[in-house]
């Protein structure tokens, strides 16, 4: 099977997005399936792909590592590469680009159906940012609407996105899935280089909504030992702000952006409690790989976060934030056997429910039904 991969690199964004494609992209090439991987132009000369992927360049501008604007060729370019390669299903990391609701039609041109992963995170509907990205999922019911089907990572966003309206694509609950043999509790080699008793961490966008500034409020509150670290992995709006604010306290590390994997699976292994005190999530894939690595995971309740969390980690209301987290991270660090029972909770509950095998899997099914009602109905299979 041949599939064409509309999604993203690092260098235009840095975050969950770009994890979601390379994950997906090894995965795919692991299974033995060929990839078309469309993606925007990048500060790489050379673009380093699995087997069995071939890398198409879209000339593109990106704004804020926000929102990308295709170039004026990008449309003529995909149009022929889809021509040229037939691929069996089109698969689109929303959001992508201004094309995101062009993709589906330029498939359909060539009997080629196509799917969407919606990524858009979404919050508790009386919060500003719950609120406002409400206003968002409602501005792509149309652009959903278009494709033949939709991955959505729980049933309360398959809920929200029928209500408001998306009546044509089908709808799949397909949570992320992570590598759960890569991301593995091992030794903490990167606590004992820092000389660290005790290791938060929180890795991710340092953005407004991501509420990092309350998390290093919460830990100094604490009054803790000069043993007990705090490390920050991730880059964004507020990096420096807070690197400023905190530049005198020495057990609060920014790292800025992991560019190399290993780094992040050593600073995971050594975390004894992973945060993620954001305001707006999809399906966070830094807290499933947080949890597969054995940590204990503070979060709050939006997304589909609380409910992959519930019951094998700390789950905590984003209104209530400032109260909660200072508690929640004190229960954690004075209580160290119940901290080592929620990581080996978190562990299984990563294996049994957030593996990129069984998410593999099922994508896979999607792929084969889309494209095996193509062949059934050739000139309408939409209908």
């Amino acid at each position: 099977m041949k599939i064409a991969w509309f999604g993203h690199v690092a260098s235009a964004r840095r975050n969950g997005i770009v994890t979601y494609s390379r994950m997906m992209l090894n995965g795919l090439s692991q299974r033995e399936v060929d990839v078309v991987f469309f993606f925007h132009a990048t500060r790489e000369r050379r673009l380093v792909t699995p087997p069995n992927v071939r890398a198409v360049r879209i000339g593109a501008l990106d704004i804020m590592k926000r929102a990308t604007f295709s170039s004026l060729q990008a449309e003529r370019t995909i149009k022929n590469v889809l021509g040229t390669e037939q691929p069996a299903v089109a698969h689109v990391s929303l959001s992508f680009s201004n094309l995101d609701a062009s993709i589906p039609e330029f498939c359909h041109t060539f009997g080629i159906p196509a799917v969407a992963t919606v990524h858009m995170p979404y919050g508790q509907p009386g919060s500003f940012w719950g609120t406002a990205m409400r206003v968002v999922y409602r501005m792509y019911v149309n652009t959903l609407d278009k494709y033949d089907a939709a991955i959505v990572f729980s049933e309360n966003q398959k809920s929200m996105l029928l209500k408001y309206g998306v009546e044509h694509a089908q709808l799949h609950v397909i949570p992320n899935g992570i590598d759960v043999n890569t991301y593995t509790p091992g030794l903490p080699d990167y606590k004992l280089e820092l000389g660290a008793r005790l290791l938060i961490s929180y890795v991710g966008r340092l953005d407004p909504e991501k509420n990092v500034g309350a998390l290093c409020e919460a830990f100094t509150s604490l009054d803790l030992p000069d043993d007990h670290v705090l490390v920050i992995a991730g880059d964004g709006l507020d990096l420096g702000r807070l690197r400023r604010k905190y530049s005198d306290d020495p057990r609060i590390i920014f790292r800025g952006h992991i560019f190399e994997p290993r780094e992040l699976q050593r600073i995971l292994r050594s975390t004894d409690i992973s945060v993620l005190p954001s305001s707006v999530e999809a399906l966070s894939i830094a807290m499933l790989e947080a949890m597969s690595s054995g940590a204990a995971v503070i979060a709050t309740d939006v997304g589909a976060d609380g409910e992959a969390l519930r019951g094998a980690g700390i789950v905590i209301d984003v209104e209530h934030l400032e109260a909660q987290l200072p508690l929640a991270l004190r229960q954690l660090i004075e209580f160290p056997d119940f901290r080592q029972e929620l990581g080996r909770r978190a562990r299984q509950r990563a294996m049994e429910q957030y593996s990129l095998q069984v998410n593999l899997d099922k994508l896979l099914v999607l792929y084969e039904n889309l494209h095996t009602h193509v062949r059934a109905h050739p000139y309408g299979y939409r209908n």
